[in-house]
């Protein structure tokens, strides 16, 4: 399946690519070098938010190399100038104003002529804090080792009081501790493994536009405008069974508010209906809670799970459903584990499988199209198991959307952070995918794809406007309604 989302290049590619896009021409070059600092200012700005509003009077850092980077950590800074009349930058030039090249000097120009009495240079980092340090120094085509006196000045500067670390593209030779790395207008796999990049920020500069050729790669970062067909209007002809029925088995008296959120994130997904089948002891209690879900109380074990005997209550309604949801809270009892491989060994629909469901002999049962949300930890369970007709959504501070075992595509979203490092962001994650996935069960990649990368614009907007700390995991999905709008 292809769905909206750019290639992530290799460096080699990435040259190829560009020689060809720009074909020589230094003024198309230098508009690129204009959108991609004003791109990196605006995200600098926006991210920053999540500690707090920018200050008026901020103290910009840039570390200044030879070549693109450099420019483009220039335009940056002049773009935050511009949009803070308090604010100041310092320049702490790594060889010198005279070593720039032709585009990075033009650049540094426009910067000392936009603000010429807030812009300084400095050659050594003075005791004050800084607001930002924008990270300009080294791009791609860095070649190891450093010199002793970068690596040293680079120990320095990651030593000192920022507040809001940016590296442009490439955190400089791997050396610079960035918060931030942002990707101009294509996304090269070395960021994917730098040990320092922090979170990654894709800066879609227009590069795959219009007729301008996708290159055929493996690795692609997914992009808002997937979500496009969510924010759209609906048909005025339709009912609650236009837009799909859910339904999520889960819960145990052990855990009880797992299989909770999976319900409150699948009603917010658009799904027309959703019928959760929880421990009959939590039936009424989340029914008074959640009056929009039909709740069915399953028989229970003596431990509290979901035991055996209950399967006549899905078999009643599995003629109903789109897709359906396992795992969240069940727990790890023998015989609720049981029932679950039953399930998927006989499921007739589409499934999205979490949590404790996550063990080998069950996500290797039936034939039916799955999805599969591990983190880390459940993916080391359950990686060596044959998975038929899988899409794994494999969790971590880059998502990663896999599916053909492994030998698809790779969709990357950037988006979520820290902010979702909580319990129960993956079963919000599950309900989300579930409720997309019933109304278009014929596209399981594309429901999980959707999926993660609303989950994750969501959690961006809620750290934004209360930051990482103080907030709950529900929180997110208040969130969900302002990205599609």
């Amino acid at each position: 399946m292809s769905f909206l989302s750019h290639p992530i290049l290799s460096c080699e590619e990435d040259r190829a690519f560009e020689a060809t896009y720009f074909g020589g021409d230094e003024a198309r070059e230098w508009t690129a070098m204009q959108r991609a600092g004003r791109a990196v200012g605006a995200a600098v700005q926006r991210d920053f938010q999540e500690i707090g509003a920018f200050p008026a009077a901020a103290r910009i850092l840039v570390l200044a190399g030879k070549g693109h980077n450099a420019g483009d950590a220039f335009i940056a800074a002049q773009d935050l100038l511009e949009k803070n009349p308090q604010a100041t930058a310092e320049v702490l030039f790594f060889f010198g104003a005279r070593a720039l090249r032709p585009l990075a000097q033009r650049a540094w120009r426009a910067l000392v002529h936009a603000a010429p009495n807030r812009v300084r240079v400095i050659t050594a980092l003075p005791d004050d804090a800084y607001t930002v340090g924008l990270d300009g120094v080294f791009g791609f085509q860095f070649r190891a080792p450093a010199e002793s006196r970068v690596v040293a000045r680079f120990a320095q500067i990651n030593a000192h009081p920022i507040r809001f670390r940016a590296a442009v593209d490439l955190p400089s030779a791997d050396l610079f501790q960035a918060d931030f790395t942002y990707a101009t207008g294509i996304v090269k796999t070395p960021v994917l493994e730098a040990a320092r990049a922090g979170r990654v920020r894709y800066l879609d500069l227009g590069f795959f536009e219009g007729a301008n050729p996708l290159p055929a790669v493996r690795n692609r970062v997914l992009i808002p405008e997937l979500l496009a067909p969510l924010a759209a209007l609906r048909p005025a002809i339709s009912d609650k069974r236009t837009y799909g029925h859910v339904g999520i088995i889960g819960g145990s008296r052990s855990y009880p508010g797992a299989v909770l959120m999976t319900a409150l994130a699948a009603l917010r997904s658009g799904v027309g209906l959703v019928t959760a089948f929880v421990p009959e002891t939590l039936a009424a209690a989340f029914a008074a809670r959640v009056p929009e879900v039909m709740w069915v109380g399953w028989p229970e074990t003596p431990g509290g799970g979901l035991a055996l005997e209950g399967q006549h209550l899905l078999k009643a309604r599995a003629d109903r459903l789109d897709a359906l949801v396992l795992g969240p809270g069940v727990g790890r009892e023998p015989e609720t584990l049981a029932l679950l491989r039953d399930i998927v060994a006989t499921s007739a629909v589409p499934l999205v499988i979490d949590a404790d469901a996550l063990q080998p002999e069950i996500v290797a049962a039936g034939n039916a199209p799955r999805v599969l949300t591990p983190h880390a930890g459940e993916w080391a369970r359950i990686a060596g198991a044959t998975l038929p007709s899988a899409t794994v959504v494999r969790k971590g501070p880059v998502t990663r959307i896999e599916s053909g075992n492994g030998n698809g595509p790779s969709y990357h979203s950037f988006f979520g952070g820290p902010v979702l490092a909580r319990g129960g962001s993956g079963d919000v994650l599950a309900g989300l995918i579930g409720g997309l996935l019933a109304q278009t069960p014929a596209e399981s990649e594309l429901a999980a794809a959707r999926g993660v990368l609303w989950h994750g614009l969501a959690a961006d907007a809620l750290a934004r406007s209360h930051g990482q700390v103080a907030v709950t995991t529900t929180q997110v999905l208040d969130f969900l309604p302002q990205v599609l709008r």
